[in-house]
């Protein structure tokens, strides 16, 4: 079996200092209709899809959000550039956490923050965190780089047909179990949130 991880590992690389994210003044300041919304997401947050026809966001996933009470109602049926910035936040989240672990991180912040007048705005918030995670992206290459060099002298005495499939199997599990540690240490963090007002009503 032949497999050129170097050239798999360039490509991620490749695509891992694409990453953008998508910034407050792309996003419209007057408030959209549901099909706005869909397909503002669709078009800005396409480069994230692993397969072509795959889906952003759909109007089901708005209706469970708002069901959930991840996202806050509309207003007269038209969401503002802070419920689309709360949308991306659960595009990423919803990857690695449960929909009540998401309602749990995000209600306190659309509670304090979602349309307020205070200082600190929703739009400052959302720069904020989204200008950390793009500086993260060296270190994210640099720590790659380093599991695919380590995972590339394993199994040196398998033999030689399945030998760059036993180090790219190595490569996934070690990359595999960064990500499982990364999550648990969310959940705990998560479970160490105290709950807000309304989940505290609902028990």
């Amino acid at each position: 079996m032949t497999i050129n991880t170097e050239d798999i590992l360039n490509s991620i690389l490749e695509s891992i200092s694409r990453i953008d994210y998508v910034k407050a003044d792309e996003i419209p300041n007057i408030d959209l209709y549901m099909d706005q919304v869909t397909t503002f997401m669709n078009d800005h947050m396409k480069s994230s899809k692993r397969y072509e026809d795959d889906k952003i966001l759909t109007k089901t996933m708005i209706n469970n959000y708002a069901k959930n009470e991840l996202l806050p109602p509309p207003l007269k049926k038209k969401y503002s550039k802070e419920h689309v910035m709360v949308l991306i936040f659960i595009y990423y989240f919803k990857n690695i956490l449960s929909i009540k672990d998401i309602e749990t991180l995000l209600k306190p912040i659309t509670e304090n923050y979602f349309h307020t007048d205070k200082e600190l705005s929703f739009t400052d918030l959302y720069e904020e965190v989204c200008s950390l995670e793009k500086s993260r992206i060296d270190h994210l290459k640099e720590d790659i780089t380093e599991i695919y060099r380590t995972s590339s002298e394993t199994f040196s005495d398998a033999d030689e047909e399945n030998r760059e499939f036993l180090r790219l199997f190595s490569f996934i599990c070690t990359l595999s179990f960064d990500v499982y540690v990364k999550k648990q240490l969310i959940e705990k963090l998560v479970d160490a949130l105290p709950p807000s007002d309304n989940r505290k009503h609902k028990k």
